[in-house]
């Protein structure tokens, strides 16, 4: 049985699988042929990432798929409904990312409350220059112990977050209507310590918070706009690793020039892969490009968990 692996796949998965008697691609197929493609090459399985979509054109017109997976967590970019209404298995990886995803948002996070963002690109065309006035301008960095961390979405990724925000001795605060209470695991050293933590309403979060952070699928409408920005604090600090268009990105653009809000970090964006001219060049973004599981360990990981799935569900 053949399986294309179109956004690709970490070697140690492809292995596992083709170790069974699986066919692995990973040439990557342009969308507009990949339906030609399936049904020529008569693949029974489909494993895509962020860049490939599945929708229900291609689901009607592949008739021997009988899996697609995400090497990843969100599935917004395929019809799942529709999928297994159709009898297709569809499954992904929701506990491979966790750990890459949640170190990205305390890089940006220290990144942000010391400057490193903005330095990093200031110091190659003005630090020859210009040092000592770089070296005021960054003057008035804060430290994360002893701030307080909003999570919006409490599941793997939330906590994992958490994990690492306590044991640098930040305050955790935490919203999830489906979480009411959670245990955190904080590794110290060789030991683990469990921390107890209790959901709180929205507002009470928004108004509380230093620092936010996002972690939750995407949804129809921003989780945070004009309505959520007038609750926080002055000076607030954003992040979004989540998904683009949880957060209203012209809200808050608005919000970083009137200083509503001192800084934002950027991982995902309502237009990928062509995000909005007006963030990528904002003074006050740290910007990534979607690199939340771009971790080594984190795609073995997630190549390890396809195959387990797919071995289970075909062989």
């Amino acid at each position: 049985m053949k399986i294309l692996a179109n956004d690709g796949i970490a070697p140690i998965g492809k292995q596992q699988l083709e170790a069974v008697g699986f066919t692995v691609v990973t040439e990557t197929v342009p969308q507009h042929e990949l339906i030609k493609t399936i049904n020529n090459e008569n693949y029974v399985a489909l494993l895509v990432r962020s860049a490939t979509t599945v929708r229900k054109d291609l689901i009607d017109a592949c008739p021997n798929l009988k899996l697609i997976g995400r090497g990843g967590v969100g599935m917004d970019n395929i019809d799942v409904a529709y999928a297994k209404e159709k009898g297709l298995y569809v499954i992904n990886t929701p506990a491979s990312s966790s750990q890459s995803v949640a170190e990205l948002v305390m890089a940006h996070l220290f990144g942000a409350v010391r400057f490193v963002y903005d330095a990093n690109r200031q110091m190659p065309t003005n630090g020859a220059t210009g040092f000592n006035t770089l070296k005021k301008k960054y003057a008035k960095g804060i430290e994360l112990r002893g701030k307080t961390l909003g999570i919006i979405g409490f599941g793997r990724i939330g906590q994992v977050t958490a994990s690492y925000a306590l044991g640098c001795g930040m305050n955790v605060i935490f919203t999830d209507p489906f979480a009411e209470k959670a245990t955190v695991n904080v590794k110290v050293g060789n030991q683990q310590v469990a921390i107890e933590l209790s959901s709180i309403s929205k507002d009470e979060l928004l108004q509380n918070a230093d620092f936010i952070s996002l972690h939750v699928p995407k949804l129809d409408q921003p989780a945070i706009g004009n309505e959520e920005f007038a609750k926080m604090k002055d000076g607030v600090i954003i992040i979004n690793a989540a998904r683009g268009g949880v957060i209203d990105e012209n809200a808050l653009i608005a919000h970083l020039n009137s200083g509503k809000v001192a800084h934002a970090a950027l991982d995902v964006f309502e237009n990928e892969p062509t995000p909005s001219e007006d963030l990528l060049k904002h003074p006050k973004i740290s910007l990534t490009p979607h690199i939340g599981a771009a971790t080594l360990e984190a795609q073995d990981r997630i190549g390890e968990e396809l195959a387990v799935q797919i071995i289970s569900l075909l062989s």
